[in-house]
């Protein structure tokens, strides 16, 4: 029977591997998740046949209660709320870890050296992930009291040293569980706590514009966790899981950090993406408004338009309006593009999932690098609920907190119409120099409703 287990926790290590290579294009990530969903029912079934189990009550119990949990979520969930899903998600993972680690930990309280390092190391990612993933999702929905909302980005005097000496105290408490023997089950539980802590401290002086990374990063450590648990119980498929993920968070993370030309140290530690106006930057000049009959005219009138979406598209729910506008203006001979950013969004690839669900076509996708190579010749590029990934600040303004950052030059089309409620600053709390542009025209509202009046202008021409 242990054969058979290993067999088939093999079958679906390759599962694993073709699934998660074939998630790397949208044109093939339906099949991927398939792929991989069925390597993990079968390891879950073929682990269930292990003569080790005494009674499958409990067992049965997790399974209904996740499965009832996991319809409701694909069933409630709006789309609005993905990223908070995906924090929440990381964290359970990280948590089921931590449990692991802690349970290994009463089985064998004196252990081999080996396994007892690993107990720790599930223990303490699976704790950090818990309770960064916990306030990761708080930032995303921006809970707090009063006038002080969580989403900002949270900074205070002494933070790094503290920091330090979490690492320094966990470093030594670890040392002495992994390397002396007797009961220590007062510095596990030591390390547990301090590991939920560390959590928060990595997650809190994060701010709205660098949640994507920090998602990912999370995602990363879920994996981790996991693959320390592996280890830990003698697991082959968990140790193969936990691995995958933590090294495709680890590569997605490395992408988002480059996409901000940033470090992922500068990420976790300068606070940067407050939700604050950040001071030092240029102001916004006069802005030119525009009307949805106005701007009807200028993309009847154009032989090429680039959709840029950014979270405010998500907000307002637009992305069927913005495929249903899409449509009338190819119908008009006009050749039509979605410009993504690695970081539009509160997550990776938080774009690519909404026009998803709108069926725009994968093709039409094209990433920063390549839209910008051509962006010139664009007749109207229109800016769904962008900001920071379109603010030329970051090209040309040494003193912004962007500077260096690698955006979509939009500002280089021929016309720019920016969709917004208002002229409030984006997650890195700085004003956008685009608005004031010669060649820029605001649109003011609801983007979802500005799409339709557009739709509708087309419709009665």
């Amino acid at each position: 029977m242990s054969t058979l287990i290993e067999l088939i926790y093999i079958l679906s290590a390759f599962l694993f591997a073709i699934g998660l290579k074939m998630l790397s294009s949208p044109t093939t990530a339906r099949q991927g998740n398939i792929l991989s969903s069925l390597g993990m029912l079968s390891a879950v079934i073929v682990t269930l046949f292990n003569q080790e189990i005494i009674d499958y009550k409990w067992i049965l119990l997790g399974l209904c209660v996740g499965s009832l949990i996991g319809i409701l979520v694909a069933r409630w969930v709006a789309m609005t709320a993905i990223p908070e899903m995906v924090a929440l998600l990381n964290g359970s993972g990280g948590g089921a870890s931590l449990l692991l680690g802690w349970a290994e930990y009463h089985q064998q309280p004196v252990a081999p050296t080996f396994t007892m390092v690993t107990i720790l190391l599930a223990v303490l990612i699976g704790g950090c992930t818990l309770s960064g993933s916990i306030l990761a999702w708080a930032k995303l929905r921006n809970v707090g009291l009063g006038n002080f909302k969580i989403g900002r980005a949270l900074v205070f005097k002494g933070q790094q040293p503290l920091n330090i000496l979490i690492i320094l105290v966990i470093i030594v408490l670890g040392f002495i569980y992994c390397t002396e023997s007797g009961d220590h089950y007062s510095i596990f539980l030591t390390i547990v706590c301090l590991a939920i802590l560390a959590g928060v401290m990595v997650v809190i002086p994060i701010g709205g514009a660098d949640m994507p990374v920090i998602i990912s990063l999370l995602n990363s450590y879920s994996g981790l966790a996991a693959c320390a648990a592996g280890f830990a119980i003698q697991n082959n498929i968990l140790i193969v899981a936990g691995s995958l993920v933590g090294a495709s968070g680890i590569i997605l993370t490395n992408i988002m950090c480059k996409a901000m030309n940033r470090s992922l140290v500068n990420v976790l530690a300068s606070g940067f993406g407050t939700t604050t106006t950040t001071t030092g930057t240029r102001r916004v000049e006069k802005v030119n408004p525009i009307s949805a009959h106005d701007a009807f005219f200028i993309l009847e009138a154009a032989r090429s338009v680039v959709f840029v979406p950014g979270y405010g598209l998500a907000v307002a729910q637009a992305q069927h309006a913005v495929k249903e506008l899409a449509e009338f203006l190819e119908n008009n001979q006009c050749a039509v593009q979605y410009a993504i950013h690695p970081v539009a969004g509160r997550m990776p690839g938080h774009m690519n999932v909404l026009l998803a669900e709108a069926d725009v076509p994968y093709e039409q996708l094209v990433e920063m690098e390549d839209i910008n190579r051509f962006m010139p010749t664009v007749d109207v590029c229109l800016v769904i609920g962008a900001n920071d990934v379109v603010n030329p600040a970051a090209r040309e303004d040494d003193s912004s907190p962007i500077y260096g950052m690698p955006i979509i030059n939009v500002d280089y089309a021929q016309t720019v119409i920016v969709m917004k409620r208002s002229m409030a600053t984006g997650f890195a709390g700085i004003d956008n120099a685009l608005f004031s542009k010669n060649n820029t025209r605001m649109l003011f509202g609801d983007a979802k409703n500005s799409l339709q009046a557009l739709t509708s202008e087309f419709k009665g021409s």
